[in-house]
């Protein structure tokens, strides 16, 4: 008896579902209401097998390699001071002088991304599809660092795991005014994050659609921010804001800082991919870089983090500071994936609420250190850290 009203009650939910999907015009979401949860996020590199084509001179060195080249174990006897410390605080305070090392940039004209600028310049790039105008200067800086290289990538593997399992990093796009997935002209696309976990399969490893998040109001007040847009032959692409995102690997909260970003995703009512494009701040990136990955993580795939500050701030692109004229933006583009998720109502933040979290000043990107540290030209007269540390004890 119990399993016959089981039974029909799933019947009367199932025929309620569709008596609701039946008001709603063939491919609009009921309400015309959609969201979706951030499940896979990574740095948008154009890669070719062993990098013949972006990298035809090799991969970059590491913090190891510098390292041994500068302190041989034949040399002097030196001090830990010296030599590891003297590395990490070239590492957190970076400089922008000629360290004598080669960097790497990525190679080629074919690179992932959107055109930021609506122009079509001599240092853009031409989308894989064939989309001229480009504007990705990050890929230059990554392109040729092993961390950031698919699939194998540290970095890569890591960001795999923790987007899906530390909910700090519950980034949520919600879709609203939808007349049509495919087609709809107007509409409105809030930014939150999520309070809850993933669903997943059963293997545990794919998250499915249909899973319930809550909108964390409080302390993820500052994710919350809204973007216009339009669907166009199943893709949405919004208007450019600052925007403010979680992104935080082994559970050490850091935040992204994006300059005039926008989405360009590709719809279904169960997923949402493509691409998140704007100007990444410099000072933001490479802190969030330095707080998450440790100098042992660097190591797993070669990066040098001072020799990559130096090439973020060669390649910065936007944004020049008012006082220096330096960039200290890069253009920058991240492909992400997201799975269909049915926001709680009861957790949608008050009107009075919203109202608050609109009129508040708008986030500003990290400064960098110290009080703060003003952006330099690449070419800025500055001591040499390799010089610096080679003659350290």
């Amino acid at each position: 008896m119990n399993m016959l009203k089981a039974s029909s009650l799933l019947v009367a939910l199932g025929l309620a579902c569709q008596a609701g999907a039946a008001d709603a015009p063939a491919g609009a979401p009921v309400n015309g209401s959609i969201a979706y949860a951030l499940t896979n996020l990574h740095w948008a590199n154009y890669q070719t097998e062993g990098g013949k084509s972006e990298c035809p001179d090799g991969f970059n060195e590491g913090n190891r390699e510098q390292f041994k080249k500068l302190y041989p174990e034949n040399g002097p006897k030196r001090t830990l001071v010296g030599t590891q410390l003297r590395w990490e605080i070239e590492s957190w305070y970076p400089t922008l002088a000629d360290d004598g090392f080669v960097f790497h940039e990525a190679r080629g004209t074919t690179a992932l991304g959107l055109n930021l600028d609506g122009k079509v310049g001599p240092n853009d790039f031409t989308s894989p599809t064939g989309e001229p105008g480009i504007d990705n200067q990050l890929f230059r800086a990554l392109g040729c660092i092993k961390n950031y290289r698919g699939p194998d990538g540290a970095i890569q593997f890591f960001d795999d795991e923790m987007i899906g399992r530390d909910q700090y990093n519950r980034l949520i796009f919600e879709i609203t005014g939808v007349e049509d997935l495919v087609n709809s002209p107007n509409v409105q696309v809030t930014l939150y994050r999520g309070r809850d976990p993933l669903l997943y399969d059963a293997t545990g490893k794919k998250v499915v659609p249909g899973g319930s998040q809550r909108i964390d109001s409080r302390w993820g007040a500052r994710y919350i921010q809204h973007m216009r847009g339009s669907i166009k032959d199943g893709v949405l692409t919004t208007e450019p804001v600052d925007i403010v995102y979680p992104w935080a690997p082994f559970y050490i909260a850091t935040d992204e800082f994006m300059r005039a970003g926008r989405l360009r995703m590709k719809l279904t009512p169960t997923t949402a991919e493509g691409l998140i494009a704007g100007y990444s701040d410099v000072e933001s990136w490479y802190l969030q870089m330095m707080k998450n990955w440790s100098t042992h993580h660097q190591n797993y795939g070669q990066t040098s983090a001072p020799a990559l500050y130096r090439a973020l701030r060669r390649l910065a692109d936007a944004y020049p500071d008012p006082k220096s004229g330096a960039n200290t933006a890069i253009s920058s583009a991240l492909r992400a994936e997201f799975t269909q998720v049915a926001i709680v109502p009861a957790s949608r933040p008050q009107p009075a609420t919203l109202a608050a979290i609109a009129a508040r000043r708008p986030a500003e990107p990290y400064r960098g250190p110290p009080d703060p540290r003003q952006p330099q030209r690449p070419t800025a007269a500055v001591a040499s850290p390799a010089a610096s540390l080679a003659g350290a004890n």
